[in-house]
């Protein structure tokens, strides 16, 4: 095995989660094709080549699945996204409207911020220490 490709995100509808990733985080869509079922393959990836995991956007096709947008984790931390310049992506994420749950904190591993996405899944953007 050589990397996690693909970790699945189920969202309430791929447009507006589309704008959210590609928008406000910043990341490129990768895939975007329909599918037989009417449902789509949607991809978007953070940076300008796909080097680290994508994020599979999946529409809730159920009850079950959509009392689980905004939760997947279960209101814990599930996504880390890593950054080079961490004041040049916060500010950016913040005029793009990003919700942010706390002040960005300084820890032995790197900078460190928790935010969250349009749905409410929880994410840390941080940049490792060196």
């Amino acid at each position: 095995m050589r990397r996690i490709a693909l970790v699945t995100l189920v969202v309430d509808d791929y447009d507006e989660a589309i704008r959210f990733y590609t928008e406000a985080l910043g990341f490129r869509l990768a895939a975007d094709e329909p599918r037989p079922d009417g449902s789509r393959w949607v991809v978007v990836e953070p940076g300008a080549a796909a080097h680290g995991t994508g994020l599979l956007l999946a529409r809730a096709k159920d009850e079950a699945q959509r009392g689980r947008v905004g939760d997947q984790t279960g209101g814990r931390v599930g996504f880390f996204l890593h950054t080079d310049d961490f004041a040049r992506d916060h500010a950016r994420m913040t005029t793009a409207g990003v919700t942010f749950l706390e002040e960005p904190r300084y820890e032995s591993y790197g900078t460190v911020v928790v935010f969250q996405d349009l749905y409410g899944n929880r994410w840390d953007l941080l940049q490792p220490a060196e």
